[in-house]
């Protein structure tokens, strides 16, 4: 094995490290390493479909920064999205967006995903899709089905998901109202207040419930009522001159 040869198998050894530091290091080492050399590529994969050890999804990840990634880079990708530390998952979350911008499939795993992933692969799907900011039904509808998880941090997910998206209709506002006035959990009722503040044209029914949760004894749906009707109040179009 010459000095090339022990330098790619330090730095893949370098993958399963505790040591986030020395991980970003042979990550970056790698993809520029692998974007030029079909045996460091092939290497990696071998290692990728051989026994899963400590920081597998490391694999992956070197691997989806190169053209084309496989299936099985893509689903362990995904299943990275459940892992346990949240800076793991954002990474895997921008990784995951990137390849969805060019990749109708990823898209397509994202979308199933949102229903049929663990709860913490079902929000952070859902981050996913919208900052994939697609615009199409299909999407749309998998937001708005998540409305309806029984996870309140995947109907968070969702709620603040919908405020970009221009085409809620008036039966999906119909679920956000009903989401802020019944909700069991308070930080869906209290993201529910300001998705549809940003979304505009409020009814007549949110407005009253605005009204009456700014005068309740709850302080976080008080301070999210107060917040709601602030972001209406500066939509309203300024007064013509005279």
């Amino acid at each position: 094995m010459d000095i090339h040869d022990k330098r790619i198998t330090a730095l893949i050894s370098a993958l399963a490290d505790s040591d986030k530091t020395k991980i970003r290091a042979a990550v970056d080492a790698l993809v520029a390493l692998a974007a030029d050399s079909a045996g460091v590529r092939a290497a990696l994969e071998q290692r990728l479909n051989g026994p899963h050890g400590q920081n597998h999804w490391t694999l992956a990840y070197v691997l989806g920064h190169l053209s084309q990634p496989s299936g099985p880079v893509i689903q362990m990708l995904l299943d990275a999205l459940d892992h346990a530390d949240p800076e793991i998952r954002w990474a895997i979350a921008v990784l995951l967006v990137r390849l969805g911008k060019s990749d109708a499939a990823v898209v397509g795993r994202l979308l199933d995903l949102c229903a049929t992933g663990t709860p913490t692969e079902r929000r952070m799907a859902v981050y996913c899709v919208r900052d994939l900011e697609l615009s199409d039904k299909l999407s749309l509808e998998s937001l708005l089905n998540a409305l309806q998880d029984p996870e309140p941090m995947v109907r968070v997910a969702a709620v603040t998901s919908l405020k970009a998206r221009t085409d809620v209709d008036e039966n999906g506002r119909g679920v956000l109202l009903d989401l802020f006035l019944r909700d069991r959990d308070v930080r869906v009722r209290s993201v529910a207040a300001i998705t549809l503040a940003v979304l505009g044209s409020p009814s007549e029914k949110f407005l009253a419930a605005l009204d009456d949760a700014a005068a309740s004894d709850h302080a976080q749906i008080k301070k999210a009522a107060f917040a709601a009707l602030s972001l209406l109040h500066n939509k309203r179009p300024a007064p013509s001159g005279s």
